[in-house]
This record gives C-alpha cells, structure tokens and sequence, in this order.
C-alpha cells in the first residue's frame, strides 16, 4: 500500500457520539494510526457497532477496551499518551479533569502531545459544565430561525450540522498544532463547541447581524439576499436555479423566452428583485411549469445558468456525476459483508482515501494496540488480571 500523509501520526480517540468522531474520521482517513478507547458498559452510538451510522463513521480505526475508572486503565492511558501525538475527546469539563485526561496533565505527561476537544458550549463560561448535543446549538445558534419558510417556525437542519461541523473545524485545528509542532516541538490544546461551530456556519447570516444589525429572518427555498436563486416548480418536480446576477439573468431571462423581464423596472437590479421577489417567482413558475425538470436543467446549464433537480438521497447517489465521484466506497466487513460507505469528500492527487479497515468491534484490536505500545506477552495478561483492559466482545 502507498505511503499516506498522516501515517506517522498516533491518535488516542476517546470521544464519543458524532462530533468527536467525525474529527477522528478525518484523521484516519489520511493514514493517522487510530485507537479507539472505549468503556466495558454499554456503547453511546445509536444502533450498536453494526449499525450504518456506527459503520461509516468509526471505518479505518482499531478498538481496544479500557476501564478508564480502573487506576491501572488510567496508568495504561497515561503510558500511551507518553507515545502518541494527539488524544481526541469530548466530555464535560469536570468529568475529564477528574479522571486526569485534560490538557494540564497530559502535557506534564507528554508536552508534544496535542489535546482536541469539543464540547457543547465551549471549555469556559456559564454554560461549560453542560452537556450539548446538535439540536440544541441549532436553536441555540439562530440556525434553526433561518430555516424553514417564512412564519413556518423554527425547523431544524436535516443533517447533525453542528456535530459535524465541529469535528471538521476540530480536525483542520489540530492539523495547524500538528503543522506548527514541527517548529516548537510542543503541542498545543485544540478546542472548539457545537454553539461555536454552529455560529461560525451560519457565516453572511451571522454577518448580517454583526454589520448591519439585521436580524436575518426565514426565506424558505430562496436565497436571503439574491434573486432568483432558489427552488421552483416545473412540470413534473422542482429545479433549484441561480440567475441572480447580470449576464446570467439576462441569459435566463432570454432562455425562458422573458426578455420583457430585462427591461422591466420591478426586476431591474438584485435590490429590486428582492423586493419583488413574490411577483416575479410567480411569473418564472409560470413558464417553468411548461417543460420537465430535466429538459430545464439541460436547457439553462447550456445557456451558462446554474441549474439542478432536487434529489432525494436515492436519486443523489444515481447521478451519474456522483457515481462517477465514487462517493460510496465499497468495503468488506466480517459480519456486514460488502458495504458501501461514505468516501472523505477531500481529494489529493496521487493519495488514495480508500476505505482500508472496517469499522472494529468493541476491543477488537486489544492484544494487537497493546503489542504496538510495547507491553510484552506477560505485561498483557497482568492488565487483563488487573481490570485495567477488557476482553474483546464476541459475535
């Protein structure tokens, strides 16, 4: 196999849910050795290990099992901290400080070690001792009110977009302190919150507060501050379009055989289409009506307006250009057999982002993590012994 770019690197993954996860994924995805350290009890994830969820999102990670409770599993953590490059969590702040895995002492411990963490609200401040989870930053951020259509009511994301999020801005965090390692030789403490990461998603939205003190309202399938750009009916389904600007709206204008629009004073800048968005919607359904989605999507992108159908997840993974993406890499798992998963939606040339190692079972890779930690034969049956590792789940 080809060499990958995070290959060097030891990632300790304590976290939990998605968030945490979904940063750990990034990382062992490019090569980083990843091992995941989970609890005897009963496992967070929705579903189990076989779930799709499960499958998907822990691919290309060992396990090994750890009482971290146990004073020997914490001494045992504590020595594979002294060899590894970053430790990945996201607990509460109290819980990690008393079992010993902040950042304090973990860098007495090792301090080139790099610590990511995530939480719902941020390390400090009024609300850093709670717990969070995806909806809540979603009402919490303002998202959930620039979602939906107008006077709907709040509505919520379809995806666990700050739980993503996060992990994304924790995984590009943690790739600067590894980069600015090479320099300092230390590491660094990489954090960030669903509530921040979920600020920082809604991006111009958020800026429309911050500039100009607009409270951004909901605006359904239209784009908030251009036009036309946004959902519209056709003869058999919608299309989304974005003609906003000058030459593509007078080519869409031109295409829907409209060219009274371009001269007309209620539609003649972005400022003015926007303030009559209603009325103009209405005529532009009124010609889209007339031909299906897909003679619309071929006629507009011909003309250089952007154009697409409005898929549903089936649909998206049929496209012939996502099939040609390869978005759903094949893998073989021992229990699931052949799969089809997510692929990383990053590409490098010349670095393959292959599916290499399924998901593990709870404790799959014990003996194995252990060996590459340098505890011999009799060094892993006394961790046994002494409760600080646990066997492997069967079945």
């Amino acid at each position: 196999m080809d060499s990958l770019p995070l290959e060097d690197i030891t990632v300790l993954d304590l976290s939990i849910a998605r968030a945490g996860p979904t940063a750990v994924r990034q990382l062992a995805d490019w090569g980083a050795n990843v091992v995941r350290i989970e609890s005897p009890g009963g496992g967070f994830e929705a579903g189990g290990h076989s779930s799709p969820d499960y499958l998907n999102l822990h691919r290309n990670k060992r396990s090994i099992c750890i009482d971290l409770k146990n004073a020997n599993g914490r001494n045992l953590f504590h020595s594979m901290v002294s060899q590894s490059d970053v430790v990945i969590e996201n607990m509460r702040t109290p819980v990690k400080h008393k079992l010993g895995f902040d950042y304090q002492t973990l860098k007495e411990i090792n301090p080139k070690i790099i610590l990511g963490s995530i939480s719902g609200f941020g390390q400090t401040g009024p609300y850093s001792e709670r717990g969070g989870v995806d909806q809540i930053a979603q009402g919490m951020s303002g998202m959930m009110k620039v979602t939906g259509l107008p006077d709907q009511g709040p509505v919520r994301a379809g995806v666990a977009i700050s739980d993503v999020t996060a992990g994304l801005q924790l995984a590009i965090g943690i790739l600067v302190a590894l980069h600015e390692r090479q320099t300092t030789g230390l590491g660094r403490w990489v954090h960030t919150s669903l509530l921040e990461s979920m600020i920082g998603m809604l991006d111009f939205q958020a800026a429309r507060w911050t500039v100009d003190g607009e409270d951004p309202p909901q605006s359904g399938n239209d784009h908030p501050t251009l036009g036309p750009m946004g959902m519209y009916r056709t003869l058999d389904g919608h299309i989304n379009l974005a003609a906003s600007g000058g030459r593509l709206w007078e080519a869409f204008c031109r295409e829907l055989e409209s060219t009274e629009w371009i001269t007309d004073v209620r539609f003649a800048s972005v400022k003015v289409r926007k303030a009559n968005r209603s009325e103009l919607n209405s005529l532009i359904e009124e010609r889209l009506v007339m031909d299906t989605s897909a003679n619309w999507v071929t006629r507009l992108n011909s003309v250089g307006v952007p154009c697409g159908p409005v898929n549903g997840v089936a649909d998206a993974f049929a496209d012939p250009q996502v099939q040609h993406l390869e978005m759903a890499a094949v893998t073989k798992h021992p229990d699931a057999g052949e799969i089809r998963i997510i692929r990383n939606a990053t590409n490098i040339d010349g670095v393959s982002n292959d599916i290499r190692r399924p998901s593990p079972k709870k404790g799959e890779h014990t003996h194995e993590i252990l060996s590459s930690f340098g505890f011999d034969e009799q060094g892993i049956v006394e961790l046994f012994e002494n409760g600080g590792v646990r066997k492997a789940e069967s079945g």
